[in-house]
């Protein structure tokens, strides 16, 4: 493993924040509020009024350049020397089977790979012209540019819904009323101000599994990161609370470039601009989301996509 030293220039006052998990109950009944579909509607129009001013016009994003890579448990080789671009300002699906690399490749991307036992990875990542494993590279400062959000929900337990989203701000010594502003800034930009602004006191780990996951993508965004990786985030949500999330995925794209890691081949299709297809630790097929539904161009994405396997 490479010894992080400092190197990565900061941009747009980044920060960083903390890959713990833990677990989260799903959301309840429908949408965990008991009002009629009416209500809900009117709000959720509200709340998409109040994602929208809370973010600023539509900013150039970052690309993310995967060159040569391989990562390795062990002697063990996961991802087999995976070459692919990931535009900036677009959101890109990672799909395939169970154990094909998908989820490796993605944590290799802000070098978390690494911080398994016994893993490691070779190759070159670049954040837009940046190798994120130069041997120069403060890796903190890699995965405050390069947000992650899990599969679970993992709001800090201990801490408040407000000092959830402060947390990563805190790190980096950014305190005072522009901490203030940026926690309600972030809220907002997930839809969830409206719904907790009255509580932000109480614990985030008592909010819906839905709640819980916006709660800690606006726990990324709040350190402004360029990248925002997501593994399976709607795997333990229900369809309104992953509805929710994908919508805002499909906003964020406006300030952020996204991969995200997901079994879920109808979201896939609903939220990504591009698809990779892996298999077996390969790129087996990367193209517009529509042609490798419609028109793949190999055999196996076909046989993948239409569930004669995987």
């Amino acid at each position: 493993m490479m010894e992080p030293r400092p190197s990565v220039k900061r941009r747009n006052g980044m920060s960083g924040t903390d890959p713990e998990q833990s677990t989260s109950e799903p959301d309840a009944g429908i949408d965990g509020s008991g009002r009629e579909p009416s209500e809900r509607t009117a709000e959720e129009s509200s709340a998409r009024d109040e994602r929208a001013a809370a973010r600023p016009a539509r900013v150039a994003g970052h690309s993310v350049t995967v060159g040569d890579l391989h990562a390795y448990y062990g002697a063990t080789e996961a991802v087999k020397g995976i070459s692919i671009k990931f535009p900036p300002n677009e959101v890109t699906a990672i799909i395939g089977p169970s154990g094909c690399g998908k989820s490796t490749m993605v944590r290799c991307i802000n070098r978390m790979h690494e911080e398994i036992p016994g893993a490691r990875a070779e190759g070159k990542v670049l954040l837009d012209d940046q190798d994120v494993y130069a041997a120069d590279i403060d890796v903190t400062a890699v995965r405050r540019l390069i947000g992650m959000v899990f599969q679970k929900p993992n709001p800090f337990p201990t801490m408040s819904i407000f000092d959830n989203v402060a947390s990563g701000p805190k790190l980096t010594g950014n305190k005072g009323e522009n901490l203030r502003e940026r926690v309600h800034k972030s809220l907002r930009a997930v839809g969830l101000w409206g719904e907790v602004k009255n509580r932000l006191d109480s614990p985030g780990i008592g909010l819906s599994g839905g709640q819980q996951q916006r709660l800690c993508i606006a726990r990324t965004i709040a350190v402004e990161p360029e990248v925002i990786l997501m593994d399976e985030p709607c795997s333990a949500l229900d369809p309104v609370a992953t509805l929710k999330v994908e919508e805002l995925i499909e906003e964020l794209k406006e300030q952020y470039t996204i991969v995200i890691v997901t079994h879920n081949l109808q979201q896939a299709a609903r939220v990504a601009d591009s698809t990779v297809f892996m298999l077996d630790g390969e790129v087996v097929e990367h193209g517009p989301t529509k042609e490798i539904f419609t028109n793949p161009k190999d055999e196996r994405t076909e046989r993948y996509v239409t569930g004669k396997f995987g």
